[in-house]
């Protein structure tokens, strides 16, 4: 075991050098998006930065070669975690939130005002009886917003370069959907997935990069 790895904390960048050897097309982004996927559970320090084990870089290698040598998507690889590492720690499944207009509100700090406002300039779904947990961080993020004096008037452009956005993964996942092959809808889940994590790390760096801009910096 290198010293990196018989540390009790690594870093993501540690982690990324750890791997990469193995499997060179892996990336702090495909990391972060199986991490979002609940396939690994890192640490977080107070100020919020990951902290990996050992452990973390043996399920990353057990998943990293599961795609690569046997084309497993994700939710198959899961349950191979199981029962290699156990439950709950190795895999974890995400509660599914339902939550009608009042909890909605409540849960997301809004007026109705606001809610109706997400809806009317296509936000949020007029047609939500339920709301799930995307709704949720949409309302939280406007109410946020709004403390620096943006409405959801304002968003329409945010709105426009999220649909751009997902006709590039429409696009990209297209090809493997007309296959109609066992397993293609869960490779282009997958790769929507993914794709959608890069992209959305590449809008974040590029909003930091105009703001940089905008600074003077």
């Amino acid at each position: 075991m290198s010293a990196q790895a018989a540390r009790s904390h690594m870093s993501i960048g540690e982690v990324l050098a750890l791997l990469q050897g193995e499997f060179p097309d892996v990336t702090i982004s495909k990391i972060r998006f199986l991490e979002g996927e609940g396939l690994i559970e890192p640490e977080r320090s107070p100020s919020g930065y990951r902290k990996f084990t050992h452990l973390h870089v043996e399920q990353l290698r057990f998943i990293l070669t599961e795609q690569r040598d046997h084309y497993l998507p994700l939710r198959v690889i899961k349950d191979k975690m199981a029962e290699s590492f156990g439950r709950p720690h190795a895999v974890q499944q995400a509660k599914e939130i339902r939550l009608s207009r009042e909890e909605l509100l409540e849960a997301a700090g809004i007026e109705e005002e606001t809610l109706t406002e997400l809806e009317d300039y296509g936000l949020l779904s007029d047609r939500a009886r339920r709301y799930d947990e995307e709704a949720l961080k949409i309302a939280r993020s406007v109410g946020a917003l709004a403390h620096f004096g943006l409405h959801p008037r304002h968003l329409r452009a945010v709105k426009a370069a999220a649909e751009r956005e997902t006709g590039l993964v429409e696009q990209t996942v297209a090809p493997i959907l007309k296959r109609r092959a066992p397993g293609a809808i869960g490779e282009a889940d997958e790769v929507a997935r993914e794709l959608s994590s890069l992209l959305l790390d590449l809008h974040a760096a590029l909003v930091r990069t105009g703001v940089r801009s905008v600074l003077g910096r």
